[in-house]
């Protein structure tokens, strides 16, 4: 047969072999032929065979069973020895002693002994195997046990001669001094004993003192008794349970009377004011009863003076150090608010975006609504918070109004709490310490920023002296001629109020009553009671402060005046719904525009009863207002979650930006306000969140001078922007006809 080849796995090359033809049979009964063909199936098979290479060093068995040990040392052999450098200071070169290469990474000292060790066979009590400890230990033994014998035999002598000495006595003392000299010297051997048997218990436990030539060791050669530390006993005890005893008592009943009476609205308002003017005298005698307390001295004033100046310092540093602290943490927002722009702007040229900056977040008003959101006149950087609940069927028991800034986001500059949602809120324009806020029970309050303590400067708590509905909005008046601030209040009970602050309090005066054109309809008693109606905002005229719009929730905008309080000067018909906002233009004050909750917002002129524009969103619009940099562009929030900015300069039928800021599902966005001087809006939803976003460059564009002409201003330049823009929606003048005169007659 032909020979086969086999391919060998240690080396890769093929082996010839050839089969091997057996004649006869085999052990196992199988003939040649069975045998040949097994041969050739085998060698068509994979194989494995070691093939050992030729140059393979061959060792005996004594070198194979040797072992080779590798030491591991913590020396670099590479390093280099011979490292210099110069030192100025010798003036020479100097060698520099190699760096070493031990890094130690973990260092435990532990508590384990090697049972082996002699530290440890002296720890443990009488485990020793040495024989020379063992027979010292004997040794030291006996001879202590000698040394209290002899102590014992000396003590019993001494007994003895004392007992002699009293001879003299009777027979019946001495019988019984000399058994109780036996039975003392009994006791006492035994005493002794088993003191000497204690003793050496006790002597077994400690090292023995150092013997002439032997050394400290253990005497005791049994194991060490380990006491269980959890074995422990319950004790009971009974007391004694003293017996109940029934106490009665029989009294007078107290007297009775039946009193029926008719109860009216006015009978109720009686009674309470008649109680309020009682408690207002017995305050009245309580002040006047009231002894003047002694003046403090000018020693303990200047102390609490510097104390307080050292505090407030003090407070200033720790202010100082918690906003570098935010500024490092929240760099990179503060670097894209400064220097960001979006530069897809620059290929869209009808399109903006909103970009998210900080969120402002208190904790302890997160169930609580953004009602407000007002910037400070004079601190571009700092904003008033007003937190509530406009869910009437679950409103928060608590509200506060806060102070944020944007140097500081993660805590307000300045929080007081109310016992009541506060709805609304305001800031004096020239005195920005001074913030009136509306509650959620009809009272309104004053409160000075600049004062330590958290109450309310002025307060109207009282039963006649605030609103009987909610206080949907307050704006500051001018000031008076003899120089007392004021401001105004805007009720759902359809009052305006005109609060002056007068020496710490609140003086009430009645501006109007948003009083209905129906006819009076006849109360429970017969009485014609008018109809009014109930306000939600209020907007004063930028020039004219004596004009103001008043929204109301049956969808209409009363312009009325403060010199007139019972007439309108104007009635507009403008939303279907509750009226949420009316802002006039900050550039021209015959613009306002008014969002309501019937998904519209509507542009106005002061003198036409019509709509310019009328913008649907689609949604409820909670707030909108105008932008102070531009005539043409302005901003709202609606319920889904969504900003929309329009300019009408660029498109007056869409907005140019529309941006989702909270989850539709879990929020809507409440409120939204401009910044005078930057270019950033903050907006706040119901669940106590502000978050700012800053405009993009399309969203702020400014008008371009022109080329030739005179040189305009900017607040000029944007009245002709916005004069141009209302030209192409207000409808022309009539032409007035010319008279027709008689022709000529020729004479």
């Amino acid at each position: 047969m032909p020979p086969k080849k086999t391919q060998g796995v240690g080396s890769g090359t093929a082996k010839v072999t050839s089969l091997k033809v057996v004649k006869g049979k085999g052990g196992s009964g199988k003939t040649t032929s069975d045998i040949a063909v097994t041969d050739e199936l085998d060698s068509w098979m994979k194989t494995k065979q070691m093939i050992r290479p030729e140059d393979q060093v061959e060792l005996n068995e004594q070198d194979l069973k040797e072992e080779i040990t590798r030491v591991l040392t913590m020396q670099n052999p590479q390093i280099p020895s011979n490292i210099v450098e110069f030192s100025f200071k010798e003036g020479r070169f100097t060698p520099v002693p190699p760096v070493t290469q031990t890094i130690l990474l973990l260092e435990i000292e532990g508590t384990i002994l090697c049972k082996d060790s002699d530290e440890a066979k002296f720890q443990l009590e009488g485990n020793l195997d040495f024989e020379d400890q063992d027979k010292s230990m004997k040794r030291n033994s006996e001879e202590l046990n000698e040394i209290i014998l002899e102590d014992e035999n000396a003590e019993k002598e001494n007994t003895e001669i004392e007992y002699e000495g009293k001879e003299d006595e009777n027979e019946i003392a001495k019988e019984g001094e000399d058994k109780q000299g036996e039975g003392g010297g009994g006791g006492g051997g035994g005493e002794g004993e088993g003191e000497g048997e204690e003793e050496a218990e006790v002597v077994s436990a400690v090292p023995t003192k150092q013997a002439p030539g032997g050394s400290a060791h253990f005497i005791k050669s049994g194991a060490k008794k380990l006491t269980n530390q959890f074995n422990f006993c319950e004790r009971g005890a009974l007391t004694y349970n003293n017996p109940f005893r029934n106490l009665e008592t029989q009294t007078v009943p107290p007297p009775r009377a039946n009193f029926a009476g008719q109860v009216m609205q006015w009978i109720i308002y009686d009674a309470y004011q008649q109680d309020f003017e009682v408690q207002q005298r017995e305050k009245e005698k309580e002040k006047k009863d009231k002894v003047v307390p002694n003046q403090k001295p000018e020693a303990k004033r200047k102390d609490l003076q510097a104390t307080a100046d050292i505090s407030n310092r003090t407070l200033l540093a720790i202010k100082t150090l918690e906003r570098m602290i935010n500024q490092n943490t929240f760099d990179e927002i503060a670097q894209d608010y400064r220097y960001w722009e979006d530069p897809s702007d620059e290929y869209r040229d009808e399109e903006g975006t909103l970009l998210p900056l900080w969120k402002f977040v208190y904790e302890k008003t997160k169930k609580n609504s953004v009602t407000a959101l007002v910037w400070n006149p004079c601190y571009y950087d700092l904003f008033a918070v007003a937190f509530g609940c406009f869910d009437f069927m679950k409103p928060q028991p608590e509200g506060a109004m806060c102070l944020f800034t944007l140097k500081n986001p993660s805590f307000p500059e300045y929080v007081c709490s109310t016992e009541t949602g506060v709805m609304c809120v305001d800031i004096h324009p020239t005195h920005p310490a001074l913030v009136c806020i509306g509650k959620y029970d009809g009272s309104v309050a004053v409160y000075d920023v600049h004062s330590p303590g958290k109450l309310p400067q002025c307060e109207s708590n009282s039963v006649t002296n605030k609103h009987c509905g909610v206080v949907w909005q307050v704006r500051w008046g001018i000031d008076m001629p003899d120089g007392e601030v004021n401001f105004f209040s805007v009720s759902a009970d359809g009052n305006v109020y005109n609060w002056v602050l007068t020496q710490h309090e609140l003086s009430q005066t009645l501006i109007i009553s948003l009083f209905f054109s129906f006819d009076p309809i006849p109360g429970p008693d017969g009485t014609l009671i008018p109809l009014t109606g109930c306000g939600t905002t209020i907007a004063f005229h930028p020039t004219e402060r004596l004009i103001f719009l008043v929204g109301t929730e049956e969808g209409s905008v009363y312009k009325c005046s403060t010199a007139y309080a019972s007439l309108y000067l104007a009635t507009y018909e403008a939303h279907h719904m509750p009226v949420y906002k009316v802002d006039y233009n900050k550039f021209c004050p015959d613009i306002f525009i008014s969002c309501s909750a019937d998904w519209r917002a509507k542009i106005w002129e002061d003198t036409r009863s019509d709509p310019l524009f009328v913008f649907d969103l689609g949604c409820e619009i909670a707030d909108v207002e105008w932008a102070p940099y531009s005539s043409t562009v302005f901003a709202a929030v609606t319920n889904d979650g969504k900003v929309h900015v329009f300019d009408l300069n660029v498109n007056k039928y869409r907005p140019i930006c529309v941006q989702a800021v909270v989850n539709r599902k879990r929020n809507r966005l409440t409120r939204i306000a401009f910044n005078h001087k930057l270019p950033i809006i903050i907006v706040g939803d119901d669940r106590g969140c502000i978050t700012a976003l800053k405009l993009s460059p399309n969203l702020r564009k400014k008008v371009k001078p022109p080329k030739k002409g005179p040189v305009l201003t900017e607040r000029e330049l944007e009245l002709m922007k916005l004069e141009k823009l209302l030209a192409l929606v207000r409808e022309p003048p009539t032409p007035t006809p010319l008279p027709d005169y008689p022709a000529p007659v020729d004479s």
